[in-house]
């Protein structure tokens, strides 16, 4: 028997924020993003294995690492200035 085993990795956009970059130091659009790594078996996604939140700037590709509650912070802002606007 054959068991086909390993790992998926989704990448989602969670909110588009701007603010200056601390690597290149423009204000350009930074976008916020959620990955997640899950245990598959046949392809299919079983369990969670680690999620990891981070912010690439648009203007030199960047990226820093964020905590959940950064990530959740960042996107409602977004959510709050959309409506404003």
């Amino acid at each position: 028997m054959i068991l086909l085993f390993g790992t998926r990795a989704t990448v989602e956009t969670l909110a588009i924020v701007s603010f200056v970059c601390h690597y290149c130091g423009v204000a350009a659009p930074q976008e916020v993003y959620r990955r997640v790594n899950r245990f598959t078996i046949f392809f299919l996604p079983l369990f969670r294995l680690s999620t990891r939140h981070f912010v690439e700037c648009s203007n030199c590709a960047a990226t820093t690492a964020l905590t959940e509650e950064q990530a959740r912070n960042g996107a409602a802002y977004a959510a709050q200035r959309r409506t404003t606007a």
